[in-house]
């Protein structure tokens, strides 16, 4: 572990990586914050409505957005550094012949590479703490839940960026397919949009599509199961690849039954439905009374959605009814104008929402939160409502008579010191730490 350590902090590839680190998540904090202090009215200018200023979205996913940056292009070369430099300059032989295990040669580099996270993790913090300073307000679980994913976003690059240094020969090429992968995750990412089926599940657990549900304030469970599955079976690749001992059929054979356990494991991971909505505002589930309506009916929801991808109205369905519905109950949705822009569609039925419950089935083209659960609720007891007001009004009503309207946290505040301390304390903190580093060692 104390090799490991000296390895990461001898290299000027982490040096350098935290002072970049700093600078982004300062640009990111004094944007976030003047954005932010602009919604809130500063100035005398209009304030929105205080039940939209979220921190969550407002500082928390923006400041972290940059660490989303950095473990794309950056944190892999500090990966890829500790195993390629083995490699090249022959250490990798003797270290075999030690009397330890690879696997606990592989954990060490991770526990190494943990460390260099958490190190890196100190600008939010600092950002976290000015916010506090101002009279900010965070939330303690949305705000660790958000950190928890970026953390396991960075777990499993580290063990891509290990594993590609271990079987590709030369650091180059291990960072060219890193970042080819991450690419094709992108791709993957904008194909899946609104196709459903296969590819859209597929799509859910790319590095980009899970940091959307940890920033939305959603924890997954299957999520966090893949994501640790994928890490192990890197690491697993490359503890094969390291073992220079053995024959490259012998090899090929241990990665083959590794990838086959890995998909076995990530299939049977993907079957957990279990989720917590951990946001402030609770915006990934419906209200208590909602919730029992949907969990009692017991028959699967069959929507078929006939919009395209790229139409406002399938992202708000999407984000604001989709997303609870699947947290709520058994639901298959169709899209039949997936991977089609839709620009010159004539179909009659565009624009349309069908739902199918029991057998029986109606024709919305709403996409709100109220007229959905009245469809559906509608569809449940056979097309009889109360009397009364409309079903979306009682809900609003009861959220007021319950005091369960998110209140809202507006901020009209600059960000003062911060370019001070991101600009300037901080990389003449860097090369304070890293100048005393080099002179102990030298």
């Amino acid at each position: 572990m104390r090799r490991e350590l000296d390895e990461l902090f001898a290299g000027r590839a982490f040096w350098l990586l935290l002072l970049i680190v700093g600078l982004l998540v300062g640009q990111s904090f004094i944007t976030a914050v003047n954005a932010y202090a602009e919604a809130s009215g500063i100035g005398g200018g209009v304030a929105a409505l205080a039940q939209g200023l979220s921190p969550l979205d407002g500082f928390v996913t923006p400041v972290l957005g940059a660490y989303d940056l950095a473990i794309t292009l950056l944190f892999p070369f500090v990966a890829i550094r500790l195993v390629a430099s083995e490699k090249s300059s022959g250490a990798l032989k003797l270290m075999l012949q030690w009397p330890v295990t690879m696997r606990a040669q592989l954990a060490s580099k991770l526990v190494a590479l943990l460390v260099a996270w958490l190190i890196a993790l100190i600008p939010f913090a600092i950002a976290a703490g000015l916010w506090l300073a101002y009279g900010g307000h965070l939330d303690a679980g949305e705000t660790l839940n958000v950190v928890a994913g970026y953390t396991l976003r960075f777990v499993l690059t580290s063990a891509l960026a290990v594993a590609a240094a271990a079987m590709m020969p030369g650091a180059a090429n291990a960072a060219v397919l890193v970042l080819g992968i991450t690419i094709g995750t992108w791709a993957l990412d904008f194909l899946a949009a609104g196709r459903g089926g296969f590819v859209q599940k597929l799509a859910t657990f790319t590095p980009t599509a899970t940091l959307r549900a940890f920033e939305r304030g959603l924890f997954r469970v299957d999520v966090v199961l893949i994501l640790l599955l994928l890490s192990l079976c890197f690491f697993a690749l490359a503890g094969i690849a390291l073992q220079l001992g053995r024959a490259v059929r012998e090899r090929v054979l241990r990665d083959a039954i590794a990838v086959a356990i890995a998909l076995v494991a990530i299939a049977l991971a993907a079957q957990v439905h279990t989720s917590y909505d951990l946001s402030e505002n609770r915006r990934n589930s419906f209200g208590a009374a909602d919730a029992r309506m949907l969990a009692a009916i017991g028959k699967p929801l069959e929507v078929t959605v006939f919009l395209a991808a790229e139409d406002p109205r399938m992202s708000d369905f999407e984000n604001n009814v989709l997303v609870k519905l699947r947290r709520a109950m058994r639901v298959e949705v169709h899209y039949p104008f997936g991977g089609s822009s839709a620009l010159f569609e004539n179909d009659p039925r565009y624009g349309e929402i069908h739902y199918r419950l029991g057998g029986k089935t109606a024709i919305s083209r709403s996409t709100t939160e109220e007229i959905v659960l009245e469809t559906i609720s509608s569809l449940w007891s056979g097309g009889l409502q109360p009397a009364g007001v409309a079903p979306g009004i009682r809900r609003a009503e009861a959220r007021r008579s319950t005091g369960d309207e998110y209140p809202g946290y507006p901020l009209a505040k600059r960000p003062a010191s911060a370019a001070l301390i991101f600009y300037v304390l901080w990389p003449l903190g860097v090369l304070t730490a890293w100048l005393l580093r080099s002179r102990r060692t030298g």
